[in-house]
């Protein structure tokens, strides 16, 4: 089953979650009881924390949930790195989750020394719900900014484009 988050983000072909890790946990779940899907393939958009640059089509089976305030070390999380426990992945990449878009450049650059490389809002609940039902998943990504200042005003510019990227990506899904 191919996902995508919903709102702007309406991917032809694809089934819309929901907007943020709370929405998608939900919905996904019910999605999973209702229709009981063999495998998962969620697409959507990404910042870049400056690894991959804008349009660049990036494949993940691995989620974190790592807040700014701990990179400042104010808190601290017991949630670690989660991964698709079934799945091939041919790259390692690792995706942040959180209800928040980045845009501080040192942030960012601080998330990549750590070995982040992409923030999705909703691909960490993707992962977490897949593995509570023992479904493989996985995450195909377009950059659409960069994690600073300009971050909303890029992704905007570049949303357009980056959905039709999304659009060809799921109809290969479906016809091949």
């Amino acid at each position: 089953m191919i996902l995508c988050a919903g709102r702007n983000e309406l991917i032809k072909g694809a089934n819309p979650i929901g907007v943020g890790l709370c929405e998608v946990v939900k919905n996904l779940t019910q999605i999973i009881i209702e229709r009981n899907p063999s495998e998962l393939y969620f697409v959507g958009s990404a910042g870049s924390y400056g690894k991959y640059k804008p349009f660049d089509i990036v494949e993940s089976c691995k989620a974190v949930q790592v807040e700014v305030s701990s990179l400042l070390d104010y808190t601290y999380t017991p949630l670690l790195e989660i991964m698709q426990k079934n799945v091939s992945c041919e790259t390692n990449v690792i995706v942040n989750s959180s209800n928040y878009i980045t845009k501080d450049k040192d942030m960012a650059e601080q998330f990549l020394e750590k070995g982040y490389d992409l923030e999705n809002m909703e691909f960490y609940a993707v992962i977490y719900v897949a593995n509570q039902f023992s479904i493989n998943a996985k995450g195909i990504f377009v950059v659409t900014n960069y994690c600073d200042e300009n971050a909303h005003a890029e992704y905007m510019k570049n949303h357009k484009i980056a959905n039709n990227i999304m659009e060809k990506i799921v109809e290969e899904k479906i016809y091949s």
